[in-house]
């Protein structure tokens, strides 16, 4: 006897959240137009090594200095430029892969992953084209850090903040939304028989 057929219209069609994509994609888009952009005008302006100050009253923290670097972001190991870009690679698939499961109403993960996004696939974007990434942003503290670096490794940087800081300070479940208890089945009693007179005790007289 064969089975009888399956009804798949009872199965809920898969719904897409265009609104929770467009997080990701509008906030990957500003950075990634913001990096690129930053980074031709600087290079269009000065050579690599040239610096200049914009703002004079912040010459000692702050100039823009174009930079070719082959490392990680902020300029760390500059020999490891082909590894780098693997693992830029593998990000950029994770946050595509990690990004569905988001649960929804956490826009600030939303925005978070949007951000490492940009930032990841700005500096591909330039490992592929040219086989360094552009820095311009040069920031320091006299007599601690000197550091060039760019866009796209800020929004990084933010957005792990903005991960971070989510998980620490996001409350946790509300009593209402704790878990019930578990209900343990009654046991019936069980009526047991009488038991009969010990033979020491009082037998009382019959009539």
């Amino acid at each position: 006897m064969s089975a009888p057929p399956r009804d798949h219209s009872l199965r809920p069609a898969p719904r897409i959240h265009l609104g929770r994509w467009l997080i990701l994609l509008i906030s990957a888009a500003l950075v990634i137009g913001l990096d690129q952009t930053s980074k031709r005008l600087a290079t269009a302006a000065l050579l690599p090594g040239e610096s200049i100050t914009p703002i004079p009253a912040l010459a000692e923290v702050f100039a823009i200095t174009v930079s070719h670097n082959t490392g990680a972001a902020f300029s760390l190991l500059p020999q490891a430029g082909d590894m780098f870009l693997i693992i830029g690679i593998a990000m950029i698939i994770g946050i595509l892969l990690f990004y569905r499961y988001v649960p929804p109403g956490h826009w600030p993960e939303r925005l978070a992953l949007g951000l490492l996004l940009g930032g990841t696939l700005g500096n591909a974007l330039d490992r592929l084209q040219y086989g360094y990434v552009v820095d311009w942003v040069h920031l320091r503290i006299p007599g601690v850090i000197s550091n060039v670096s760019n866009f796209a490794d800020h929004a990084i940087v933010l957005g792990i903040a903005i991960l971070v800081l989510g998980q620490w300070l996001r409350p946790g479940p509300s009593p209402d939304e704790q878990p019930d208890a578990p209900i343990t089945p009654a046991v019936p009693s069980v009526p047991t028989a009488p038991t009969a007179p010990r033979s020491d005790e009082p037998q009382s007289p019959s009539a």
